[in-house]
């Protein structure tokens, strides 16, 4: 893994000690499971059944399910019903923006919601979505421990789900990252983020260049998809039609978060240490 993305993971951490992750009331009154320890499957009150997921521990495995069924089905017991947070990261290549702080600064929040988690005694899984929604290993450690934080996919969120879809917890909380830099309708792909969660919240993460073009110049444009580069002058109308567009974009990403009951804002990658009063605004973080 690129070692800056090791160091933004880093002071993620640093920067999660002060935040506690909120807790939305709908979920808190669907867990029956004490929050005192956060070691799954430690206690032996039964609560429920879930379908198998990489990595779950195979003593907790019903075989009497399987051989009746053919399909792995895990016991859950009272530490798996605890609060959860589903993390989701935008895996494509428009987060690394060369020459800005968009991937760092993913990595590095991404660090402060799973170490805000961590205060709030819940679990994580930390999805990068790209060739499908594939959970990073290590994801329920602590973020230094992650691996294989990259954004080289050249699929949308969108796109994955078609692919691989995730596998998230029920009642969970659930939090996607990314630039939001792709033509289409969000309210589909909204409505699966959203469905079976506790909340849903949306942080739109943009370099300042993605917010504030130049206003005039020669500039080069790279396709993050194939790669193309392109030389275009940029003069005062073409910067407002690109603000325009965004501020379009943003308002579809806003109507549709509206219309599923997801929370969304936006944060500069650049000015992440001093936007963070953002996500206690939205009821995603508080101070712990």
């Amino acid at each position: 893994m690129d070692p800056a993305y090791r160091q933004a993971l880093h002071d993620g951490e640093k920067l999660g000690l002060r935040y506690a992750l909120q807790i939305p009331q709908v979920a808190a009154s669907g867990w029956t499971g004490s929050r005192s320890g956060r070691h799954a499957g430690s206690s032996i009150d039964f609560q429920d059944y879930r379908e198998y997921q990489p990595g779950d521990d195979l003593r907790f495995i019903d075989w009497g399910i399987y051989a009746r069924t053919d399909r792995l089905t895990v016991k859950l017991y009272r530490e798996e019903v605890t609060p959860h947070l589903d993390l989701i990261l935008d895996g494509s290549c428009s987060m690394n923006l060369e020459d800005t702080a968009k991937a760092s600064g993913a990595a590095q929040l991404a660090a402060l919601l799973a170490t805000a988690a961590a205060n709030a005694q819940c679990t994580q899984s930390v999805w990068l979505a790209g060739e499908g929604f594939q959970r990073l290993p290590n994801d329920a450690l602590m973020p230094s421990a992650w691996d294989r934080l990259e954004w080289t996919s050249k699929r949308t969120p969108e796109q994955a789900f078609e692919i691989l879809p995730p596998k998230f917890r029920r009642l969970g909380v659930r939090v996607l990252v990314s630039d939001l830099l792709w033509p289409g309708e969000p309210l589909q792909l909204l409505r699966r983020l959203r469905d079976g969660a506790a909340a849903l919240f949306v942080i739109q993460l943009l370099a300042r260049d993605d917010a504030t073009p130049p206003e005039h110049g020669n500039l080069r444009v790279v396709d993050s998809e194939t790669g193309t580069e392109n030389e275009i002058y940029i003069d005062a109308s073409m910067a407002r039609q690109y603000t325009d567009n965004l501020a379009q974009l943003q308002q579809s990403w806003a109507d549709a978060c509206r219309q599923c009951g997801a929370q969304m804002t936006t944060l500069i990658a650049e000015d992440l240490g001093t936007s963070l009063g953002e996500l206690e605004a939205i009821q995603l973080l508080t101070p712990a």
